[in-house]
């Protein structure tokens, strides 16, 4: 009973890892491509307040990739102290992957982000908007490689096993497993959100608080567009994704759709609460025939179920809701930006007044709704894993360390408590400086000279008459 719970810890605290830490990866990934737009923008028309709206959202920035950073070193720590059996087993493997996203990614970010925030007066603006393109990159990089391991786990290729040790026999055929394009678009998309929705909501909440500036609608204008078009591809390209869990990872999809039983013409079912004792849904409300439809493109193929997979398949449950919250919220997501789209539309002549006070509440409401379809869709991939930890060659509890669950829960309770103190003081920062953008428009670095002669710009550069940008 002590090595189960503390298997169960070990997990827990995995997961609590994880999740935080996945937060902010997220959001740097898409937000160093904003920068990047805003810095071409400003290029590109000389308008001042493409800057500013670069200068405002580099600092957001440089918060959320430091934490980043330091999360993501405190969930390396566990591979030796939760889970020495990953590393013995697969190390050969997963060694090399995030050696590669250090030194090919990590750094490139780190140096480049020191030029992007202190060294605009001291380089040329070309110099300063390579800057930003080389991190915007960087961060796509080590996305890249993180998702290639994490994809191999969840279907392994291009290896062998030597006296119980994985060895390469095709480099590429392990970044490029059967379901990496898949997962790497599919997270690319829900970065995209996630920072489309936090740029929409941070620039609606100084909306509301009178801060109706050109850099301000710009900013709207952007976090909106971008998700109204990143929505309808996330949908497709979550799609996808799920025929090729049905192809590779069939238990998961079963858990996904709550489906017992092997059977053709599934239905799919929109409510239920799966019962793993009685193997059966309660309450449950579906679609006749649909899940078969949009699985196997007939009203009869036939779906397996989770008694195909006795005591192989994850935990049912967690796996159903949370597919559930992450479908759902991506629906609201979609009505929420082509509502907002609608009433940003660039052929109407005064967008400023057509945002309504109550729709800009809805979008400061959404601000971090990509966090919850995120973490929700997360879950579904990682808990649909189990019993395995890379599947058909190690489960989880192979994997798992010999440290006594006292140790593991002392840990895990300290984890979590910083954890949570460190989520809420990176919202409190982000929404502070939307409340103090004067503060914000000094650019890391600068003087006093240099921000007032940048506030003298921005009155040149925002005439009074002046229309909204359209982004």
């Amino acid at each position: 009973m002590d090595g189960l719970d503390a298997l169960l810890l070990a997990r827990i605290q995995f997961a609590a890892n994880i999740t935080f830490h996945i937060l902010f990866p997220t959001i740097s990934i898409s937000l160093g491509w904003v920068l990047l737009f805003f810095k071409l923008r400003f290029v590109s028309t000389g308008n001042q307040y493409w800057m500013d709206a670069y200068q405002f959202w580099v600092k957001i920035f440089a918060l959320t990739f430091a934490l980043g950073v330091v999360s993501g070193i405190t969930m390396s720590f566990q591979f030796g102290t939760n889970w020495p059996g990953y590393m013995e087993k697969v190390g050969n493997i997963a060694g090399p992957l995030l050696a590669y996203e250090v030194l090919t990614a990590f750094f490139l970010e780190a140096t480049m982000l020191g030029v992007m925030l202190f060294a605009r007066e001291r380089v040329s603006e070309t110099m300063h908007t390579v800057a930003t393109l080389l991190v915007a990159g960087g961060t796509t990089l080590s996305a890249f490689w993180i998702l290639a391991l994490n994809s191999w786990m969840h279907t392994p290729a291009g290896f062998e096993m030597i006296n119980g040790q994985a060895h390469v026999t095709s480099w590429l055929a392990v970044i490029f497993n059967p379901s990496f394009p898949y997962r790497l678009v599919h997270m690319l998309l829900a970065s995209g959100l996630t920072v489309a929705f936090l740029v929409a909501g941070i620039s609606a909440y100084r909306w509301l608080r009178d801060e109706k500036t050109p850099e301000v609608m710009a900013s709207l204008k952007t976090g909106v567009y971008l998700a109204a078009l990143l929505i309808p591809l996330q949908i497709i390209a979550g799609d996808l994704h799920g025929l090729n869990t049905l192809e590779h990872q069939p238990a998961k999809l079963a858990a996904m759709e709550g489906i017992w039983k092997t059977e053709k013409g599934a239905p799919a079912i929109l409510f239920a609460l799966p019962d793993e004792k009685a193997k059966e849904n309660r309450y449950e409300i579906a679609i006749p025939k649909l899940a078969s439809l949009y699985l196997t493109h007939s009203w009869d193929g036939e779906i397996k179920g989770l008694d195909q997979f006795e005591g192989k398949h994850p935990p049912v449950a967690p796996v159903f809701w949370a597919f559930r919250i992450m479908v759902g919220m991506g629906l609201l997501m979609l009505a929420v930006s082509w509502a907002s789209t609608w009433q940003l539309a660039p052929w109407k002549r005064d967008p400023e007044r057509n945002l309504k006070p109550w729709h800009a509440k809805l979008l400061v409401a959404m601000t971090f709704a990509g966090w919850i379809a995120l973490i929700a869709g997360w879950y579904v991939t990682e808990i649909g894993r189990q019993p395995w930890l890379v599947t058909g060659v190690l489960t989880t509890a192979e994997a798992a360390s010999a440290v006594p669950a006292p140790r593991i829960a002392f840990t895990l309770v300290m984890y979590l408590g910083l954890y949570a103190a460190l989520t809420a003081a990176y919202i409190s920062v982000v929404f502070y400086l939307a409340r103090h953008r004067k503060h914000a428009d000094k650019p890391f670095g600068d003087d006093d000279t240099a921000g007032e002669t940048e506030r003298e710009l921005n009155v040149v550069n925002y005439p009074e008459k002046e229309g909204v940008p359209n982004a």
